[in-house]
């Protein structure tokens, strides 16, 4: 036993001197962030894995064809030989796949250094070559290569070819802290009635309305572009009644944003025409500090320059869509699909299990007026005939990750779509028997961040079921939401099971309708009473004392989420966790009380 403490410990003590021995050496080490880039050409600044790869980084989805070199100034403190690395990896080598889709070249004042990057099989230090330093200024270019998705997160100048460069995400962070000469300690945020972390429909509809109700509201949003999944990033059309008596009031502000929605800086402008509303983009949120049962803060990293900062208030919204707030405050959550004999749901599964709705990428083509080629891409997913899909363009049925983690697996998830999307282009364009109603079509548009459905949901002081929606199971004093979507279940298509077991892109819907035989979406008001209506119980968290939650994160089961999860319904949610927050700061109390002692004043607010 002995013994194996010395190993422990002469191992800890080598991983402190090696990283000593890096700080130490600071001077001959010159770390560049590919996202800070000063001109990112035809790269685009993917965030969505930063929780597991540890960083952002540039993405060069050219759709097949090369995109526009990225290029930034970088100070070279040292004359002389310097050695050049970045952290890449081939993509497609979960998959084991021969050839590497994803290539590029790194050139330095215009020398073209010697090594493709992007072959690795995990995320990890490349080397790309030596460069001769002659000047302190230095022009630093990534050549992208193939179009196909390559991928680039940082580049480290080294003096000694030899050195040991930090992978492991905690350490890497320390390392990069150190070189880029980020504070330890984040700068203080400021302190606010309300926090919202998401900027998707419903954290919009919190944010504003939290606003206009007197907060002093945070909104911190990690991409650039406000509007989550109805935003032009992801393109998912908005679905559900509003404004259905008796809380008449209750979507007036989803109503609002929706209206601008197809012109985002108008949606900015909305949102900072609220004079006490705060909006911080680029900033993903990665920490939370609790005392007791409460949130006090939470940390967020800036996308782009990796500044820090922490932000405080007594009451926070977790509208992240991935519950990734609750998840680090310790709150209570579920995956997958609960069984029929705890829910007793009719459509539950006899067996609880980790499946869930898929993720999406939407991509459409183009006519042009000549014929135009595409590569065959070996290292995509290979079709035939009978397992293609014969289609122009794709929307929400392009569904992948059902048996996945979708928040840990979530770059898998996303880069298997790419794979099934350009290996059918590919059979389509060259090897199809219809290829030539394709001779002329090229891939125009594809999103490349992936649309979710379903991943964490966080556990309120109600947990709301099939029951509920279908039959109004038990009538809830604190049902406020309205619900008009139908259950709207998601499984593969038998055809894309049985060609690609386990592996499955293609979705098809089942829905579940009401007694008029009518999916709920499409009936009005005067047709039919409000199908459902979610309990304020299920938009606050049943051990966090301070967290609300409002979008496809809230206190449902999985089959409920199926209905309750579309965006303008979302949006209602955010507006009633605003108006519950207001009251929360008028009594000092938590967002429980406002069930247990201010409920009547909530529903008076609504109408």
């Amino acid at each position: 036993m002995q013994k194996i403490f010395r190993v422990v410990y002469i191992m800890l003590m080598c991983q402190a001197f090696i990283s000593f021995s890096l700080l130490a050496q600071k001077k001959d080490f010159v770390l560049v962030e590919a996202e800070s880039f000063n001109e990112k050409g035809g790269w685009v600044l993917d965030q969505q894995f930063m929780d597991q790869m540890g960083s952002p980084f540039l993405l060069a989805h050219g759709i097949g064809k090369p995109v526009q070199d990225a290029s930034t100034e970088v100070m070279i403190p040292k004359k002389g030989t310097w050695h050049v690395y970045a952290r890449t990896w081939n993509w497609c080598s979960p998959w084991k796949t021969k050839e590497s889709p994803g290539r590029f070249k790194i050139a330095v004042n215009g020398a073209v250094l010697d090594n493709e990057l992007g072959m690795g099989t995990q995320w990890n230090w490349e080397y790309a070559g030596s460069i001769e330093i002659k000047d302190k200024s230095n022009i630093v270019t990534l050549k992208d290569l193939t179009g196909f998705e390559g991928r680039c997160d940082a580049i480290l100048f080294t003096k000694n070819k030899n050195s040991i460069i930090p992978n492991r995400k905690e350490d890497l962070s320390a390392f990069r802290k150190e070189l880029l000469n980020i504070p330890t300690k984040p700068e203080d945020g400021g302190h606010y009635d309300l926090v919202v972390v998401g900027a998707g429909t419903a954290g919009l509809s919190a944010a504003i309305k939290g606003a206009r109700e007197g907060l002093k509201v945070a909104l911190i949003n990690n991409r650039p572009v406000p509007g989550g999944n109805n935003s032009s990033e992801i393109r998912v059309v908005a679905s559900g009644e509003m404004n259905v008596k008796p809380y008449t009031t209750l979507g007036n502000v989803i109503k609002e944003i929706r209206n601008v929605y197809s012109k985002e800086d108008q949606v900015i402008e909305m949102i900072q025409a609220e004079k006490m509303l705060s909006y911080f983009p680029n900033m993903h949120v990665f920490a939370a500090s609790k005392v007791g049962k409460q949130i006090k803060s939470v940390t967020a990293k800036h996308i782009e320059n990796g500044k820090e900062e922490e932000f405080f208030s007594p009451l926070f919204v977790d509208c992240s869509g991935d519950g990734n707030l609750g998840y680090l405050a310790g709150a209570e959550y579920r995956v997958g699909r609960e069984m029929r004999q705890e829910t007793r749901e009719t459509l539950a599964p006899d067996r609880p299990d980790n499946i869930v709705l898929g993720a999406t990428i939407s991509w459409k083509s183009k006519v042009m007026p000549a014929e135009v080629s595409f590569p065959r891409c070996e290292w995509a997913i290979q079709f035939n005939d009978e397992s293609c899909e014969k289609v122009i363009s794709g929307s929400n049925w392009w569904e992948s990750g059902f048996r996945y983690d979708q928040v840990n697996d979530a770059e898998y998830i996303r880069d298997y779509l790419f794979r099934a999307i350009y290996g059918n282009w590919a059979f389509l364009k060259n090897d199809s028997k219809f290829k030539k109603e394709y001779a002329n079509r090229e891939l125009d548009m594809m999103t490349y961040i992936a649309g979710k459905r379903e991943s964490r949901r966080l556990v309120g002081d109600i947990f709301f079921v099939q029951q509920d929606i279908e039959k109004e199971y038990v009538r809830y004093d604190d049902a406020v939401v309205i619900g008009t979507y139908s259950i709207d279940q998601h499984f593969p298509t038998p055809k894309n099971t049985f060609f690609f077991p386990g592996e499955e892109f293609i979705s098809t819907m089942k829905h579940y309708f009401n007694d008029l035989g009518t999916p709920r979406r499409y009936l009005r008001d005067d047709q039919v009473p409000p199908p459902y209506r979610i309990p304020y119980r299920c938009l606050y968290s049943v051990n966090v004392d301070n967290l609300f939650m409002a979008g496809r994160n809230i206190s449902v089961s999985h089959i409920a989420l199926s209905s309750t999860r579309v965006q303008n319904t979302t949006g209602m949610m955010g507006e009633v966790v605003a108006v519950a927050a207001a009251l929360c700061k008028k009594y000092n109390c938590l967002p429980r009380e406002v069930y247990t002692k201010h409920l009547n004043e909530l529903l008076d607010s609504l109408k």
